[in-house]
């Protein structure tokens, strides 16, 4: 790829990925966040928290999982033994309840866990989810302003789902990618950087958790390096898909929350390609008095030796006098005794 497209391209993905984390212009209405025992999703949720409160979004948690309200949260709703419909309800009015006095045009509406839901057999969620997520999405039909929601839900990996009970009814997993519009995958930074270092040596990559099948195992061990560029940070896989239906695939990392403050401003996530433990190292640039093949012998002329080499005179240089037999470019030729001279050969 050309250096000015790739540029381009970094540009754009990075652009991209702070457009998706601010919650600007509704880029993605439903985001799917995939994580594992190996990688959980909670530093990604939190800094869609920390965001929202910098851009005075409304942030509502729907907990299955969580059992207290996360620092930010606006609007808390414990979700635990309650049908789709009783969940919708409290969301409603925990939001009205609490943007009466600072209302917010924008709306950040969090789940920290489908599965539980996935997993209830009285609910038949399998067939409600579709509907489940769009009644948070959809705008009431009221004179009230309207609000640009953003939904973003998690998804472990690792928990097994129950089957739907037609076998021709898709997987909740592929409904989920289907409908979202953002799915972002979450690895283990140091895992990543084991099966880089892997590939470049040719060898298998490493597999880590319930991947490597063995019995007892649920989270993989790797040393993490100590030091000041220790391998800290989550790893963004994110696909992002258009209104075109073009589609975005870019590898990003988000460090620790530890390496800035709440209120920092700045663009935090970086592109994986340019962290300093993952890219390869850079060849040096050769310089301008460096572009000399390198050689064993001495190919450059001290000034004494280019003296002596203008000064030789070359036999061809007779011919190019003005005076005398050489004029006209003549060549002047002397025999000597050891000549065969043929005059016949001469004739012609």
């Amino acid at each position: 790829m050309a250096p000015a497209n790739l540029s381009h391209r970094q540009t754009h993905n990075l652009l991209l990925i702070s457009k998706l984390l601010s919650l600007r212009d509704t880029a993605s209405p439903l985001t799917l966040l995939l994580d594992s025992l190996e990688q959980p999703a909670t530093p990604l949720v939190k800094e869609y928290i920390r965001r929202a409160k910098i851009s005075k979004v409304h942030v509502t948690l729907i907990a299955f999982e969580t059992l207290k309200p996360l620092d930010g949260v606006d609007a808390f709703v414990s979700a635990r033994r309650k049908s789709p419909s009783q969940i919708v309800k409290e969301v409603g009015a925990a939001y009205q309840a609490t943007s009466t006095k600072t209302p917010s045009p924008r709306r950040l509406i969090l789940i920290d866990s489908i599965n539980p839901l996935l997993l209830s057999k009285t609910n038949d969620a399998h067939s409600q989810l579709s509907t489940f997520l769009s009644s948070f999405l959809a705008h009431p039909s009221t004179s009230a302003p309207k609000v640009e929601v953003s939904l973003v839900v998690t998804f472990h990996q690792d928990v097994p789902i129950l089957p739907a009970q037609s076998p021709y009814s898709p997987s909740p997993l592929s409904m989920l990618t289907y409908l979202a519009t953002t799915i972002i995958r979450l690895h283990s930074f140091s895992h990543i950087l084991a099966q880089k270092a892997a590939r470049d040596r040719s060898l298998a990559a490493p597999v880590f958790g319930l991947e490597e099948e063995q019995d007892g195992v649920l989270l993989g061990r790797l040393d993490k390096p100590m030091g000041k560029d220790s391998a800290e940070g989550i790893v963004l896989e994110m696909e992002h898909r258009r209104k075109s239906g073009r589609g975005v695939l870019e590898w990003y990392i988000l460090p620790p929350a530890s390496r800035y403050s709440p209120q920092h401003l700045k663009e935090v996530v970086t592109l994986l390609d340019d962290h300093p433990l993952y890219r390869p190292p850079e060849e040096p640039v050769a310089g301008a008095d460096e572009e000399e093949p390198e050689s064993t012998f001495e190919l450059r002329l001290t000034d004494r030796q280019r003296r002596e080499r203008e000064g030789v005179v070359l036999p061809y240089f007779d011919a190019q006098q003005g005076d005398g037999p050489g004029e006209g470019g003549r060549i002047l030729y002397d025999m000597g005794e050891e000549d065969d001279f043929d005059e016949e050969e001469d004739e012609i």
